[in-house]
Order: C-alpha cells, then sequence, then structure tokens
C-alpha cells in the first residue's frame, strides 16, 4: 500500500529582534523553495515583510517541521551572508511558529500569506502572532515570545 498524506502547514519565523532587514525578498524565497523541493515538500506561497517570513507548504510525511525550520534558517543564514543579500542581517530569532490547516482553507491561507504587505500596514507582527497563536489553541507566556 502507499503512503498518502496532507499536511497543510503555515510556518511563521522572523528576524532576530524582529529587525526590519529583509528587503527585496524575492531570491530569498526562491532558495527557500529549493530547500523545500530538496526535501520533497510542496510549496503554495511564501511572503512576509522586512522582519518576517510566512511559509505555505505541504510537508512530506518523512519531514519534521522542527527539522525543516533548522534547515531553512541555517541555509539561508549562509546565504544572506555570502551573497551579501540583506547587509543589516544578523540572523533569525529563536523558535518559530507552525500551525496545521484543513485542507479546504489552503486558498484563504495563500491570499493571506499573498498580502501580508497589506495586513501589517494595519497590525504588527505581534499582533498577528498572539492571534495566530490564539486562533490555534496555543497557551503562551507573552514574556517568551519577543
Amino acid at each position: 500500500m502507499s503512503t498518502y498524506t496532507q499536511i497543510l502547514y503555515q510556518i511563521v519565523f522572523s528576524t532576530k529582534r524582529r529587525e526590519k532587514t529583509l528587503i527585496n525578498r524575492e531570491r530569498l524565497y526562491k532558495y527557500i523553495w529549493g530547500i523545500l523541493r530538496e526535501k520533497n515538500c510542496h510549496l503554495y506561497r511564501i511572503g512576509g515583510v522586512e522582519d518576517h517570513v510566512h511559509i505555505v507548504v505541504g510537508l512530506h510525511p518523512m519531514v519534521a517541521p522542527a527539522l525543516l525550520v533548522k534547515d531553512i534558517k541555517l541555509s539561508t543564514s549562509n546565504f544572506i551572508v555570502e551573497e551579501k543579500l540583506f547587509p543589516q542581517f544578523t540572523g533569525w530569532q529563536d523558535g518559530y511558529g507552525a500551525f496545521t490547516y484543513h485542507v479546504s482553507s489552503k486558498n484563504d491561507l495563500i491570499e493571506y500569506v499573498k498580502n501580508q504587505e497589506i495586513h501589517h500596514q494595519e497590525a504588527s507582527f505581534k499582533e498577528e502572532y498572539i492571534s495566530l497563536l490564539s486562533e490555534h489553541g496555543i497557551a503562551f507566556e507573552e514574556k517568551y515570545l519577543f
């Protein structure tokens, strides 16, 4: 019997101290797409603003979210430094958010990530992140978030 899965995630992580260093992010997004492709994950959308990234991805069943995020952060940090992509970039914040979604939410989720620039004209990353944690029923202490 074959293995069939549908594991839809939104992964969110920020720059260290939420520094607004990610200007002109297209090369970064293409690089992340390559990492996901190598891990047999299906990218639906990458988006974000100057201080954080959202990835909507279908995970391969053999890929653990924690290891995937670790690989993305390590690889992109090296890529950013080597390519001098974002001169002010000092690294990624520790931790990340990984939220699962039903496949019926996929299109809305893709649109949400696609429209991050518009969304963040009204809401800060902190407000957005707390909203995601609350929406998904994740208990947290605000002092450990940022």
